[in-house]
């Protein structure tokens, strides 16, 4: 079992290893193989770690990393159930993406050097999530940033794309310190990175202590920059500038939810913190709520899908801020799949219009399109809510437990799933209803389905987002939580030091809440119907969006103006300040130093070269003047 589990994060290594090295010599045929076939191995080989675990955590040591005077860091996995669901679905996922990409990609000239990235990618993932220590998780973590750094600037050729890339690579920067600042100090409270030793020493502390509540916060610092929230989050509408792929891998199914993952692994020190927890809810509210209100009202297709990701993140936190693991789990692995769905969908349309992404430039794409449609309509239904799909499941959960603990947040997250559902349905109505909006480019006849490598994908997406939230039926339905059970081993101390009251929730009040949600999103469903349903060319008002003359609208549609905020307030007074640091400390100062000593240099040497002339005659004088000099000193001395 040990060789198996450590093939699982090799072997994506190995397939980046030989497309890194040989990006320009293998053929496209070869690393379509090599790429996706890498992550179905490591898939394969999870599903039989699954079938083998016997519900015991299993540790080992992989070797020795760091030993140095009292500190010893060792490279360990951890395989229990929450990391063997997070490996399913980096694997799973990763390798439908994969062979999507096969399609997607075949035609760019970065063919290989694309999968190389993405092979590492999900190499680094799988060290995050099974890492048995924060040191080993931390080497995921930043692999992750590289990673998403090289995929979103892909298309180097192109400056805006390298500049999403620097954004997010310096944002994700920001947290990342926060949480190396709070591995630091989890080694002076506990003189251990293991999670096992730590989580067991934090049970004997009181809760609310300095100690872990500054822990918790710095941690949750990282998980803002690596999860998107405010104030951190506006590097990942940016991102969308990387292959729609990449988005769906990276900026939806998987590295977006590191930061959830690594709270809920966590979930022991964040029950023993309560300040944190609260401001953890405060953020998460903030953010879904922020999130939403701004994707109503936008226009590109990845745009709107990135702001929905954000704000499902902080559905997710929200969750955890109220001690519900399970359910953000959940929703963690159910976002996955139809998040991932979408993005391909969305990849699909713009593949079929040649690289359009303006929703406002498409419409009647139903029938022209029938496959990519109904899987994206797929997805569409399970991220609103709508039963049966999994989203309903993952989303009532979160809804029941938010309920127990703090209505007012239950109605704030309500608010925001009426919101998902209204711009959701809004973009389905935008790019396959109506008329087609194109002004000729492609024609309308022209645009067809993509091929078979895109769409099966699709289709087994689709039917994951229909089924995954089977797994977790709540008992008021009269299902069984196999999820539930599976990950009550890995959050069982967390339950039981939970601090925040749960008040019980009668079963009809239960099914009240369940049909009143269910309502409002059809309403909503239904709004958006009657808005953007059958939109025309000529349809002018409509086409900008429903509000967008209002002020609220137009602050919506430019992303209430952060980036120019942070612009302001961060980006332009560090370059004035860095330009004037150049100016007079680099050119004026070190510059004039550095430029002035070989200037020296040079002016001795051309003088003291004369030494040197190859006249034997001077070589001669100079001796016996040298001699004399040594005689001279002799005597005197």
């Amino acid at each position: 079992m040990t060789i198996l589990i450590t093939l699982i994060p090799l072997l994506p290594l190995l397939g980046f290893i030989i497309l890194g090295l040989g990006y320009r010599s293998i053929p496209k045929h070869i690393a379509s193989i090599i790429g996706p076939g890498s992550i179905l191995i490591s898939f394969i080989l999870s599903v039989i770690v699954l079938l083998n675990f016997r519900f015991s955590p299993f540790a080992f040591r992989f070797f020795d990393w760091i030993s140095f005077g009292n500190l010893s860091i060792s490279f360990d996995f951890l395989i229990d159930p929450l990391s063997i669901l997070m490996m399913l679905i980096i694997t799973g996922v990763g390798f439908i993406i994969h062979v999507y990409s096969v399609g997607y990609m075949s035609h760019d000239e970065g063919f290989n050097r694309f999968f190389a990235y993405m092979n590492l990618f999900i190499f680094f993932m799988l060290i995050l999530v099974m890492a048995a220590n924060y040191a080993v998780m931390f080497i995921g973590w930043e692999g992750v940033g590289l990673c998403s750094y090289l995929l979103i600037g892909f298309w180097f050729k192109n400056q805006q794309f390298n500049n999403a890339a620097k954004k997010a690579f310096i944002m994700n920067r920001i947290g990342d310190l926060g949480f190396l600042l709070g591995m630091f100090l989890i080694y002076k409270t506990f003189r251990s990175f293991n999670y096992v030793t730590i989580f067991d020493l934090a049970k004997t502390m009181s809760p609310g202590s300095g100690a872990i509540t500054a822990i918790t916060l710095l941690l949750f610092v990282g998980a803002v920059g690596k999860s998107a929230q405010i104030p951190l989050y506006t590097w990942l509408p940016d991102a969308m500038a990387g292959p729609t792929p990449v988005s769906a891998l990276i900026h939806a199914a998987t590295m977006v939810t590191a930061g959830v993952y690594m709270v809920a692994r966590s979930g022991v020190l964040y029950v023993l913190a309560p300040e944190t927890m609260e401001i953890m809810g405060i953020t998460a509210m903030a953010t879904m709520l922020l999130a939403a209100a701004i994707a109503v009202f936008q226009n590109d297709i990845k745009k709107v899908l990135a702001y929905s990701t954000i704000s499902q993140l902080g559905y997710m936190f929200v969750a955890l801020s109220v001690g519900a693991f399970t359910a953000a789990m959940f929703h963690l692995m159910t976002h996955a799949f139809f998040k991932a769905l979408l993005f391909l969908g969305a990849g699909s349309v713009i593949h079929a219009l040649e690289g359009e992404q303006d929703i406002r430039k498409m419409g009647g794409l139903k029938n022209a399109m029938p496959k990519t449609f109904w899987t994206f309509l797929i997805g569409t239904l399970a991220i609103a809510g709508i039963p049966p799909l999994s989203g309903f499941f993952s989303k009532d959960e979160i809804l029941a437990n938010v309920f127990s603990s703090s209505q007012p947040m239950w109605i704030i997250a309500v608010a925001v799933t009426m919101l998902t559902a209204f711009y959701m349905f809004r973009l389905i109505f935008f790019t396959f209803f109506g008329s087609y909006r194109g002004n000729g480019h492609p024609q309308f006849s022209n645009i067809h389905e993509s091929p078979a490598m895109m769409t099966i994908p699709l289709m087994i997406l689709a039917f994951l987002a229909f089924a995954g939230g089977f797994l977790n039926i709540p008992e008021l339905m009269g299902g069984s939580r196999v999820l539930k059970e599976f990950l009550a081993p890995v959050f069982a101390d967390a339950v039981k030091l939970n601090q925040i009251p749960h008040m019980p929730v009668p079963e009809r009040r239960e099914w009240f809440n369940i049909a009143l949600v269910l309502f409002l999103v059809l309403l909503m469903a239904f709004r958006a119907f009657r808005k953007f349903g059958d939109l025309k060319p000529d349809d002018g008002n409509r086409i900008s969006g429903i509000g967008a003359r209002s002020i609220f609208g137009k602050l919506a549609e430019n992303k209430f103006y952060v980036d120019e905020l942070y612009d302001a307030v961060f980006v332009k007074p560090v370059l004035k300040v860095s330009g004037a640091l150049h100016e007079f400390i680099e050119v004026k100062f070190i510059d004039r130093i550095v430029n002035g000593t070989g200037t020296l240099v040079v002016r001795f040497s051309n003088i003291i070269r004369y030494l040197q002339a190859g006249h034997v005659g001077a070589y001669m004088f100079f001796m016996i003047i040298g001699i004399l000099l040594i005689l001279f000193f002799n005597i005197i001395l």
